[in-house]
């Protein structure tokens, strides 16, 4: 306070006693001493005494010196001790802490502090921090007590977090305050943004595939007689299939079967095949309620290879001869569980049509008039099939196929049952069933039919 006294007095010195005569000096209160200052302007050609405060000239009135393009580059002074006055409203535990202690100290203690001499020295600007901090709290201390639920995080759920020290330092030439303002494209980043977004794929992809062995073998003295014969099995499962976790669902699917086995006691093939399938679905949901779909399926079913009886060259059946297509509108039941899923689709409305497309292959067989090729009818459907885990080794899958024109029904059932030996190892019971009354028998008066094998191979899934 006296250097500041002195400062003054020496300032006023230099003018003469004619120009406060003029305009009487400002008299200023002890307290205000201490922030406030006397100042020489200028008004109206008259020179006259102002004060102005010395902390507006230390934080505010340094602007006009930084914004100064002539002027050397000045800095404003970063103090981080007041951070917390500025984020987001946060609870920390020191506000707390320290206006919720008590602080006493020892009676013997508290008159040997009195006794002992103490060195004189100002001690409060020494400890800033600690002042900074104190207002600090007291501030959150009220704000807590008055406005508790505009709270929106705690201090412990982000003092465990660990800073990521690869961020480039910052460069040594700070901007100044021009330039914080200056245009967007002056300013550059240190390094690449590493940003990665990645669009949410509701299209899930994969299948199965599998070859299975039989063989049987029986010497040519064997006292019951009999043949050796060899059959192989190669299955196929292919599927694509769209969910968006909200309305739709579309489900594709082609699925191929061909077995073929040895004839020794056949005089015209080697081979024939014995299971034949080429199949292919599809099928668009759109969600009624919880497990209940809007439903639009369509199915293709034909075979691979030409098919023969035993000891005839007559061609039964060939690729697309024939080829069912039936396409339906109804309702799809869905219930997925761990271990067992079930869907059942209800189509009131359906159309079939059968294709003989091989002039060789009696279309008379497929319930088509002789001399054409396609034969079309309208009806409705039911397709139920789940897939069954029994066991863990274990696996039931069924799938039946039934329509009805109301003139005749046509249903195949499939049925397969999995034993797994290992990943790749397992046991196969492939049982298909069919009931088709459109046509006579060729043979008999029965309308059912029935394919079965059992065969062992490996079996590789994706």
């Amino acid at each position: 306070m006296k250097h500041r006294i002195l400062l003054t007095s020496a300032f006023i010195s230099l003018f003469s006693l004619s120009m406060f005569a003029q305009s009487p000096a400002d008299t200023l209160a002890g307290v205000l001493k201490q922030h406030l200052l006397l100042k020489l302007v200028e008004e109206d050609s008259v020179q006259k005494m102002d004060t102005i405060s010395v902390l507006y000239e230390k934080h505010i009135g340094v602007l006009d010196y930084l914004n100064d393009p002539g002027a050397p580059q000045r800095y404003l002074p970063v103090n981080s001790d007041y951070y917390r006055m500025f984020v987001p409203f946060t609870y920390y535990h020191a506000p707390v802490q320290r206006f919720s202690t008590i602080k006493t100290q020892p009676l013997q203690a508290c008159k040997k502090s009195l006794n002992t001499p103490r060195i004189q020295f100002d001690e409060y600007r020494w400890k800033s921090k600690e002042r900074a901090n104190e207002a600090v709290d007291r501030a959150l201390m009220s704000a807590y007590i008055a406005h508790p639920r505009k709270i929106v995080r705690f201090e412990d759920d982000f003092m465990g977090i660990a800073y990521n020290d690869d961020i480039a330092k910052e460069a040594t030439a700070k901007p100044t305050v021009a330039d914080l303002y200056g245009q967007e494209s002056n300013v550059t980043l240190t390094e690449d943004a590493q940003l990665e977004i990645k669009k949410p794929n509701w299209w899930t992809f994969g299948g199965d595939v599998s070859l299975d062995l039989a063989q049987n073998y029986i010497s040519e003295n064997w006292y019951k007689g009999g043949e050796s014969n060899v059959t192989t099995l190669l299955s196929f499962k292919l599927f694509a299939n769209y969910n968006d976790q909200e309305k739709v669902q579309w489900e594709n699917l082609i699925e191929g079967k061909l077995g073929i086995a040895s004839m020794p006691s056949d005089t015209v093939h080697n081979y024939l095949p014995n299971t034949d399938l080429l199949r292919l679905y599809s099928k668009l949901g759109i969600q009624a309620s919880n497990r209940w779909y809007y439903t639009i399926s369509t199915e293709i079913k034909t075979q691979f290879m030409n098919g023969y009886k035993a000891n005839n060259r007559q061609i039964l059946s060939s690729f697309v001869a024939p080829a069912y297509w039936i396409s339906s509108i109804g309702m799809d039941y869905k219930l997925n569980k761990k271990n067992f899923n079930f869907s059942i689709v209800l189509a009131p409305l359906s159309h079939s049509m059968t294709y003989v497309g091989n002039k060789k292959v009696d279309e008379t067989r497929y319930g088509v008039e002789k001399g054409k090729r396609v034969v079309h009818s309208f009806g409705s459907q039911i397709k139920p099939k789940f897939s069954w885990k029994m066991f863990n080794n274990i696996t039931w899958e069924s799938d039946l196929d039934c329509y009805t024109s109301y003139e005749y029904v046509r249903a195949d059932w499939k049925n397969t049952f999995n034993f797994k030996v290992n990943k790749h190892l397992s046991t196969k019971v492939y049982i298909y069933a069919r009931f088709d009354d459109s046509t006579k028998p060729k043979s008999g008066d029965s309308y059912f039919q029935l394919n079965e094998s059992l065969t062992f191979g490996l079996d590789y899934s994706f």
